[in-house]
């Protein structure tokens, strides 16, 4: 229509009439190609920039897959500032995360949307230093700080340190307390908000899943979003070498990031040997005992390992990978800190899918030198590597686990497998006793999965049961998408596992 619009009035231009017959149709063909051309980009811009406002960068294809040069990110103009929310603080909110770095993103969010909640001030957080992993990282050695507070600033206030005259110096005590767990906003509106009213500063010292997954209003789920998505960006130098690190792994082709959670700490802590040797498991178990806050002391490996409550080991994930049908050839990624049992838990794997790699094979020593002995750091470099794969696995559904998922789901929807270990375990034991040949195992494994590999779905709720349903960060579909809105869903054809 618009081309046609575009040809009459070419025709009645006085310059055309003026011209040979000949010379005047071939003008004419010329400028209509050149107008629809221009028609047809304005149109992508004009389409890129409405899908940029409901979410960034989905229209532009997977992030991974062709990168800005550091020349053309420099020529982006700065945004303006946001303007700062005027509000009347009704106090400050102290927080100090606890567990690995996922967990503490988590928190995060969850506290600055807690903040807005009841109009806080809110406190650059703490990150945990006395886990498992001591790591001494402050919050400015892994996100960047001052993107943090700017990118908030209409949504709530943020500083980097309490006033003066809140300080121990002065002989000010703030109220240290762990809010309930899986609270909703009742709980914080009712319960915690008039303890500001006599205590000006609150201090959680514990923030680990102390928000609901479901029922919290719209705008405050958008707000973790944001929080998630944009707000907790690494610090330029982390930024820096995972993005170096994912460009050397893509040289190399697509690639797989198993996220292969076999370390010690997961070990003694789940209480999971499958595979281990006797003193492998007396070594673990006595860790589980010097650690007291890990409460759960005497288990049963067997049992827990048949409800699909262990991680998988790497000779498992070996087999299962090739009854998934990837190839030998398979560029794997090996997401993780140190593998329990090192090389020799790994020769079934390595035997199985050669291109395996790891940070510490690609990356020069002298890059990692400044993270080591930071495993926050360290596993900044894993999630970047990890959210960019073509197809993500992990071996078990922890914290880093689920927050790359709903990253990943946030990005379009990237292939990303959810194990269904319970399954697994059983198919796995009927194949290794014979009872199931390999093309019936094979075939099993693949029907089992389907529909798990991340594709959009309806968060699950289990009422009364919030560590049993399905993690907010892993399914934030509040976040996601109109055009795959979960309404609207078909079921899953026959889906190809091939990178």
């Amino acid at each position: 229509m618009e081309a046609a619009r575009l040809e009459k009035s070419v025709e009645k231009s006085p310059a055309m009439q003026g011209l040979p017959a000949m010379q005047r149709t071939r003008l004419q063909v010329w400028f209509i190609r050149v107008c629809s051309s221009i028609l047809i980009w304005t149109c992508l811009v004009q389409l890129v920039a409405v899908g940029e406002l409901w979410h960034p960068r989905l229209l532009t294809g997977n992030p991974g897959s062709e990168k800005m040069s550091a020349h053309q990110e420099k020529s982006l103009p700065t945004p303006p500032p946001l303007a700062a929310r005027n509000y009347t603080s009704n106090g400050f909110l102290k927080v100090s995360c606890n567990g690995g770095l996922n967990q503490m993103r988590s928190a995060i969010c969850d506290m600055v949307t807690i903040a807005r909640l009841l109009n806080l001030t809110l406190v650059v957080p703490k990150l945990d230093k006395t886990s498992f992993w001591a790591d001494p990282s402050n919050f400015e050695d892994i996100f960047d700080v001052e993107h943090f507070i700017n990118s908030l600033r209409d949504e709530v206030r943020i500083v980097k340190r309490l006033p003066k005259r809140f300080g121990r110096r002065y002989g000010y005590q703030p109220l240290v307390k762990a809010p309930v767990s899986w609270s909703n906003e009742q709980y914080y509106l009712q319960q915690i908000l008039p303890l500001f009213a006599k205590h000006k500063v609150l201090h959680f010292n514990r923030t680990d899943s102390r928000l609901a997954n479901n029922g919290i209003s719209l705008e405050l789920q958008k707000l973790r979003c944001r929080v998630n998505f944009q707000a907790l960006k690494f610090t330029p130098q982390i930024e820096s070498l995972g993005n170096k690190l994912v460009s050397i792994i893509q040289q190399k082709g697509p690639y797989l990031a198993l996220h292969l959670r076999y370390e010690m700490d997961m070990l003694a802590f789940s209480g999971c040997t499958h595979g281990c040797t006797e003193e492998e498991a007396e070594e673990l178990k006595r860790m589980r005992y010097a650690f007291p806050w890990w409460r759960e002391k005497e288990i049963v490996s067997e049992e827990k390992r048949s409800r699909g409550l262990c991680p998988l080991t790497p000779e498992e994930m070996a087999l299962i990978l090739q009854a998934l049908d990837f190839s030998r050839d398979t560029q794997i990624y090996i997401a993780s800190g140190e593998i329990y049992g090192s090389e020799r838990r790994l020769a079934a794997l390595r035997d199985a899918f050669p291109r395996i790699v790891k940070k510490e094979m690609l990356l020069d020593p002298e890059d990692l030198r400044q993270f080591q002995n930071h495993s926050s750091q360290m596993a900044a470099l894993d999630f970047m590597v990890s959210v960019a794969s073509d197809i993500f696995i992990p071996t078990y559904d922890g914290n880093m686990a689920r927050v790359v998922e709903g990253h990943r789901r946030y990005l379009g929807f990237k292939k990303t497998f959810q194990l269904d270990r319970r399954r697994l375990v059983e198919l796995l034991d009927l194949h290794h006793n014979r009872t199931l040949s390999w093309d019936e195992f094979s075939a099993a494994v693949r029907l089992a999965h389907e529909t798990k590999m991340g594709q959009p779905s309806l968060r699950r709720v289990i009422a009364d049961k919030p560590k049993e349903e399905e993690y907010f960060y892993a399914n934030p579909q509040e976040c996601l998408r109109e055009a795959t809105s979960c309404a609207n869903l078909s079921p899953v054809g026959n889906a190809t596992m091939s990178l």
